[in-house]
């Protein structure tokens, strides 16, 4: 396949990655605070949707259409700034793993509540600031990870 065909699935892939992260977390984190136990129950339940959907499938692209890129332009895997896209990608993902996790317990936790009209529990509250906490870095890299892509710095 030709460069800029991959190139383009590897820009857009990465579009829908960032996009729903950000957008879901968005939702996620104002839901929460308004405490509007219903509203988290069906954004949290939408946010996990979102995460299998366009997250996972894309998390799993970007790096076959970034290696075929790799292969195709002819660029060594010791490159600089691109062995600290992949580096920062693997980050990236390990704080995503445990994230996935605490969005589906986050899920199920507003759910419960919402069916039996009580708040959050405080175990929400604990998994949520996990959530947070992670979410955090994993944004930061993300960021970094475009910045190294667009530039292509002399390390």
């Amino acid at each position: 396949m030709e460069y800029l065909v991959v190139k383009w699935l590897h820009v857009l892939s990465s579009t829908v990655l960032f996009g729903t992260g950000i957008g879901s977390a968005f939702h996620l984190l104002a839901s929460t605070l308004s405490r509007d136990v219903r509203a988290v129950a069906v954004v949290a339940r939408m946010v996990v949707r979102a995460d299998w959907l366009f997250t996972a499938t894309t998390a799993l692209l970007q790096p076959l259409t970034g290696f075929w890129m790799v292969h195709l332009a002819g660029f060594p895997l010791a490159t600089p700034w691109l062995r600290l896209s992949i580096v920062g990608y693997v980050l990236a993902l390990l704080c995503w793993f445990p994230v996935v996790w605490l969005q589906i317990r986050l899920r199920d936790l507003a759910a419960a509540a919402a069916r039996e009209q009580t708040p959050l529990p405080r175990r929400y509250w604990q998994l949520f600031r996990w959530w947070f906490a992670l979410g955090v870095p994993a944004f930061l890299l993300f960021v970094a990870i475009f910045w190294l892509m667009v530039a292509k710095p002399a390390l």
